[in-house]
């Protein structure tokens, strides 16, 4: 019985040896999680009326996997999104997620809407702001309306460039360069991108992006 209990608590002691030798090795680099880039944008990052794979957020974490960079692609747009609704939930997001990079791309809803740009201004600063406190670097992706709204479709557009320069970030001047005077890359809606128009989604962000990945 004696020699049990004290062959017991020999291998009760070489457990918790052993557990404690695992707690203390070194976490093996391949096991490290990606760094994650997070795209918190609106209806025209959601992929909104057509299938979430074909949407540039997907075709961006394909690009990264063929180009052999190892990050992880979340999207956490929302359709319908204002600058507001994103100034409310980035906190959130980046407790969460805790990205490498911050792919910023709302706007379009307060600019269709009408909403104060100062308002949008404020929105934006204060979200990348949170964000570069995190230590996440942010791209600011652009937005522009048409012609019809005067003088306000100016100072909204400006308003990207404002903040990107105050706050030192990398910008993208149009999210839909390239699409927005082809009719034909519409959907009924006339406001929401094809699946065929996706890949000139993706390449205007590209240009902002690739170099803050290098």
């Amino acid at each position: 019985m004696l020699h049990f209990l004290n062959c017991r608590c020999s291998l009760i002691r070489r457990f918790f040896l052993l557990a404690a030798l695992q707690l203390l090795a070194p976490t093996a680099p391949g096991a490290q999680a990606a760094p994650t880039i997070l795209i918190f944008g609106d209806s025209l990052s959601a992929g909104y009326g057509i299938r979430p794979e074909a949407a540039w957020p997907a075709l961006l974490a394909r690009r990264l996997q063929e180009k052999g960079l190892d990050y992880s692609v979340v999207n956490a747009s929302i359709s319908g999104e204002t600058s507001s609704g994103g100034r409310a939930r980035i906190d959130a997001a980046l407790a969460r997620y805790s990205p490498r990079v911050l792919i910023l791309a709302l706007g379009a809803n307060d600019g269709l809407r009408g909403l104060p740009v100062a308002q949008l201004r404020d929105n934006l600063t204060a979200i990348v702001a949170s964000a570069q406190r995190k230590k996440a670097t942010v791209l600011l992706v652009g937005q522009r309306l048409p012609p019809n709204y005067g003088v306000y479709a100016s100072e909204f557009h400006d308003s990207f460039g404002a903040v990107a320069k105050v706050r030192k970030t990398a910008l993208v001047d149009f999210l839909l360069a390239g699409v927005a005077t082809q009719p034909q890359l519409f959907q009924a809606d006339n406001l929401h991108p094809t699946a065929e128009a996706q890949t000139l989604l993706l390449d205007n962000v590209w240009r902002g992006l690739a170099p803050l990945l290098e």
